[in-house]
């Protein structure tokens, strides 16, 4: 009997933090990305790196909103998932959380590393993300938008003539549509994976693409390299042997003591692959066509930053991961240019590996590629990938899943053909519907009487079209928002002062300028503002506002107490309800508060009582910084997230 690849629906039941509501403010304020570059290390980069580095990094996350409304407190949660399987391989995915690959059993063997529980971390560009398996990362240096997002999905024929899933959504932050088709040909020990961006646009634009897989950290890795890209969270990129360094065999996972990338320099013509090997010589192996260039390992370290973000992104006690990785740059932290109307596309292949891990380097790697070879030669790699392609524009058969109706949107505005990948205006909802209104009539909705204002729009496009309707309070906030997207601020603080001066209590458009005026240099004029806005939206009243009044008071507290005005920011405080009080994020800043009313005895017992900062962000060192104002003492290890080495 001939079984070829088949895919099911199941149920994955985690203990999971619920996501919670997207932040309904509009991240207005510069990105900040712990992944840069120092300048002083630019000049010594190969040219061709240096120009990636430098080509359209990304500055913001408009028109994405933060995600930063879940918690910590966790309840078993029915997961929709996808399991497609041959006779040998077992793949599940998360369409819900970005399709995420969260188990890959081969005859029986789990090859990923897979997370226990679901909970949410900031570490995705705009807040949620969650660590375990195989996450599909596109737009910018760091953890896709996406991460926690549904994905569309699909039934599509594989080119064996078995089932492939077909994942695919709009990447919002460069404005691209891309796809990921997942299959198991007859007999393979191999998932298979055929990955496409396109760039339907008139425009160049800047690409990122990384596959990221976690697998226990108690292994080798292998990539066929002598020497390494370190980058570390002091933002130094530097060129170092492989595999030791500083006399440490750094492909051990554990012998380093501090967060780490180590992006390997694969040499020209050289196979693209990479492994995680246990002691017993058994592992996973990634390899793929040779458009995807990079291969990286990451690594935690052994010091006690690197533990504690462990334990707080899995469960304590149950081992520890490390990822490997694989990208369309050497490293990254460039991003590669697509041209106009063009598209790229590649292979990839996920699935065991047995070979020795130890001993001499180059003897240890020549045995691995015989292995991998022998299991999966580099020419059938190809060959799968050309027996793929006319597959990548077959439309699909029965939906599976449904992601957002943004790229439904923009095809409707684009008008463009985009097979393989439909985005039905079936797929449109409440999000897109003013935008709809803009596009087929030239003017948004109703201007708002109360509430939140909305997601926001702010390619050149969308601007164009808020610049030639009709003024209305919504409209000149949405057009400010986008013009500061382009780097105008002049002109956008001008198109929020508009719309104040058709709502005088337009809090929307004052927390705007708040920003603007903090962003600019003028911090007394920022916290008046935020103080107003606060004001303003505290006499009005609408569904959700809970949510809006946390966010902005966060803002205004940070604003207040920026220039010394304890007693205003206690007025803030004073008006939030106590559960919001309550959320870890409120207790640290509820600690700075207290240290600026001169009471540090009071702040110093906030720590002693306990927290947890839900959303503390990658790299974020608040915690530490505030402790060490507080105390004299060593900073306690439930608080200790610092993933760099002390500053000498």
């Amino acid at each position: 009997m001939v079984i070829v690849t088949t895919i099911r629906r199941a149920v994955v039941t985690l203990p999971a933090a619920e996501s919670g509501p997207d932040n309904p403010l509009p991240p207005l304020r510069p990105l900040d990305e712990a992944h840069r570059v120092d300048e002083r290390d630019r000049r010594d980069l190969p040219r061709d790196m240096a120009r990636q580095i430098a080509y359209e990094p990304l500055r913001g996350l408009l028109p994405v909103p933060l995600r930063d409304g879940y918690g910590r407190r966790r309840s078993p949660r029915d997961l929709d998932a996808l399991v497609i399987e041959n006779d040998r391989l077992s793949a599940t995915v998360l369409p819900g959380l970005g399709g995420r690959l969260v188990s890959l059993v081969h005859r029986g063997r789990e090859l990923l590393y897979r997370n226990p529980v679901l909970q949410p971390a900031n570490f995705a560009l705009n807040g949620a993300w969650f660590s375990g398996g195989v996450e599909w990362n596109i737009g910018a240096t760091g953890h896709t938008t996406l991460s926690c997002s549904p994905l569309h999905a699909a039934r599509v024929p594989a080119p064996d003539g078995g089932e492939m899933l077909r994942l695919w959504e709009w990447e919002r932050l460069r404005d691209l549509p891309f796809q990921v088709d997942l299959w198991l040909p007859d007999g393979s020990d191999f998932l298979h994976v055929g990955v496409r961006v396109r760039n339907p646009h008139e425009r160049p634009v800047p690409v990122y693409w990384w596959s990221n897989t976690a697998v226990p950290e108690q292994c080798r890795v292998l990539a066929p390299a002598d020497q390494a890209w370190q980058f570390g969270y002091e933002r130094r990129l530097r060129r170092v042997p492989v595999p030791a360094y500083d006399g440490v065999d750094r492909t051990y996972p554990l012998n380093s003591t501090h967060a780490a990338d180590w992006f390997y320099d694969l040499p020209d013509g050289r196979r693209r692959w990479i492994a995680a090997v246990g002691a017993d010589g058994h592992g996973l192996v990634q390899t793929s066509t040779d458009v995807l260039r990079g291969r990286k390992l990451f690594v935690w370290g052994t010091g006690g930053g690197g533990r504690r973000w462990q334990d707080w992104l899995t469960e304590p006690g149950t081992g520890g991961y490390c990822e490997i990785q694989a990208g369309l740059a050497r490293t990254q932290l460039e991003h590669v240019r697509l041209e106009a109307e063009s598209e790229v596309s590649w292979l990839e292949a996920y699935g065991p590996l047995g070979t020795p891990p130890d001993g001499e380097w180059t003897d240890v790697l020549r045995a691995a590629e015989n292995r991998l070879e022998a299991a999966l030669p580099r020419r059938a790699v190809d060959d799968a990938y050309a027996a793929w392609r006319p597959y990548a524009d077959t439309g699909p058969g029965e939906i599976l899943a449904r992601g957002s109706g943004w790229g439904a949107l923009e095809v409707l505005r684009g008008g463009w053909k985009l097979p393989g990948t439909p985005f039905d205006e079936s797929t449109l909802g409440d999000a897109q519907a003013p935008w709809l209104h803009l596009l087929r009539a030239g003017a948004l909705p109703e201007p708002r009487r109360s509430g939140a204002p909305g997601p926001t729009l702010v390619a050149p496009h969308w601007r164009d079209m808020l610049e030639t309707a009709p003024a209305t309070p919504l409209t000149e906030y949405h057009l400010g928002v986008a013009q500061w997207h382009a780097g105008d601020r002049a002109q956008a603080v001008r198109s929020w002062e508009r719309g104040l001066g058709l709502a005088p209590a337009d809090w929307p458009a004052l927390r705007c300028l708040a920003v603007a005026d903090r962003v600019d240099g003028h911090p007394e004029r920022a916290a008046d503002r935020y103080a107003q806005a606060f004001d303003d939206l505290c006499r009005d009243d609408f569904e959700g506002r809970a949510e809006v009044t946390a966010a902005l008071a966060r803002e205004a507290v940070e604003a207040l107490l920026a220039v010394g005005r304890a007693a205003g920011a206690r007025a803030v405080w004073e008006r939030l309800d106590p559960d919001t009080r309550q959320r870890g994020a409120f207790r640290l800043l509820e600690a700075e508060l207290l240290l600026a009313e001169g009471r540090p005895d009071a702040a110093r017992a906030v720590f002693d009582a306990g927290f947890e900062v839900a959303d503390l962000r990658e790299g974020a060192e608040a915690i530490g910084e505030l402790w060490a104002r507080l105390s004299d003492e060593p900073l306690p290890a439930r608080y200790d997230f610092r993933m760099r080495p002390p500053t000498r």
